[in-house]
């Protein structure tokens, strides 16, 4: 797992220093600190945060096995299914990254990791934008034109963030503010749009993104509560990952009823 004689010393010492605090008599009242802005978990494996890596994997599991079932329950010929995939191709990325970075910490994992990340969020908010106005559909013409429009304004403003954060400055506090803002974007979109959609129909299953969009909310406010790891091995983050487990398990099986409620209309029309 890479780790060198001096990475081998820093984390040996950052646990001896944590063991004298911890043992301290009278007790300190923060005896547990950050060393790099991390805390001091303990490895397995040659893993620096083992629960964040195994969450990863069944976040990647979750996507891995929704693209599976958009495969088999989605016809080829609908046009949102392409979209749909993509979704699932991001999220692979994305948790495969992660994976990588919370296994060992190095400035090109967490540069994958980051742009992983941000590479999803912003797909959301592509994603979102263009099943809510239908711009996978050819009719009206000014659709097409549309999509157009919105896909090369997403890639600009993907690119620039990296580019930003590669070339000019890697700012931690831009970057979260940026994924927290394009993510108040998407969840807004998809929280209007299932109740809009579930006024009209009445179906339980058309109020489900906005029931996502509050599971993730609540998930992500764990990450308000950062506490020392329970035994140097869980943390608020790698809680916040077991949290996005099964939103991305639901989510897959609301775009599934989504297309299939569309292919039955499109029947009914024809």
């Amino acid at each position: 797992m890479l780790w060198t004689c001096p990475a081998e010393c820093d984390y040996t010492c950052q646990h001896v220093v944590t063991d004298r605090r911890v043992a301290r008599d009278p007790p300190m009242l923060s005896p547990v600190v950050q060393f790099h802005g991390k805390w001091p978990f303990y490895r397995l494996f040659g893993m620096q945060e083992p629960f964040s890596v195994l969450f990863s994997i069944l976040n990647f599991l979750a996507h891995w096995q929704g693209m599976a079932r958009i495969r088999e329950s989605i016809p080829q010929w609908h046009s949102l299914r392409k979209y749909y995939l993509a979704f699932g191709y991001c999220g692979l990325a994305c948790w495969t990254f992660s994976t990588i970075f919370h296994a060992r910490d190095f400035p090109l994992t967490e540069k994958l990791d980051y742009f992983g990340a941000g590479a999803n969020v912003m797909y959301g908010m592509y994603l979102a934008v263009i099943r809510i106005m239908r711009l996978d559909e050819e009719s009206p013409r000014h659709k097409p034109a549309l999509r157009r429009l919105w896909t090369a304004v997403c890639i600009v403003l993907y690119t620039l963030h990296v580019c930003y954060l590669s070339f000019w400055s890697w700012d931690y506090t831009y970057n979260m503010a940026a994924n927290v803002v394009v993510g108040i974007i998407q969840n807004l979109l998809w929280t209007g749009f299932s109740i809009v959609r579930y006024r009209k129909s009445q179906k339980l299953w058309t109020a489900w993104p906005g029931m996502i969009v509050l599971w993730i909310i609540l998930a992500m406010s764990l990450e308000l509560f950062d506490f020392p790891p329970w035994h140097g091995l869980i943390d608020a983050h790698s809680l916040w990952h077991l949290g996005t487990v099964v939103p991305a398990a639901w989510w897959y099986s609301y775009l599934i009823r989504d297309v299939q409620d569309d292919v039955v209309e499109h029947r009914l029309k024809a």
